[in-house]
């Protein structure tokens, strides 16, 4: 059964991962407004990370890859956590959306969360 959650788990994180990377190349402006100011070239982020964020995704649908693709994803989201941060800090509207600062600290604070569900769903199972 726990198999089955943590399969159903990478799916949903394949999907998830292949439809933000997408977006990084249909709202390029957006998400280079959250890429903080000391960063150089904002587009080039904001392309690289997606093309990471679609090559790992379609990674995940693989069981031989996920162990790996787990640690990726984890550190890839600690590497993006600057921009989550500074979206917070400066108060940054994503697309048309206006989240309060709350909203926007929670969406940091759920990096972690986000980043051990990930690392347990691509742990391979435990054989006795």
């Amino acid at each position: 059964m726990t198999q089955h959650i943590k399969t159903a788990l990478c799916v949903f994180f394949a999907i998830f991962f292949v439809a933000a990377g997408i977006m990084h190349f249909v709202a390029v402006d957006k998400f280079a407004a959250i890429v903080p100011p000391f960063l150089p070239a904002p587009k080039l982020i904001v392309w690289v990370t997606g093309l990471m964020e679609i090559g790992m995704g379609v990674m995940l649908l693989c069981p031989h890859f996920r162990p790996r693709v787990g640690v990726l994803l984890g550190l890839f989201l600690l590497a993006v956590l600057p921009a989550n941060i500074y979206m917070a800090i400066a108060e940054i509207p994503f697309g048309d959306s206006v989240a309060s600062p709350a909203a926007l600290w929670i969406r940091v604070a759920l990096q972690f969360p986000l980043i051990a569900v990930i690392y347990w769903a691509t742990r391979p199972a435990m054989t006795v």
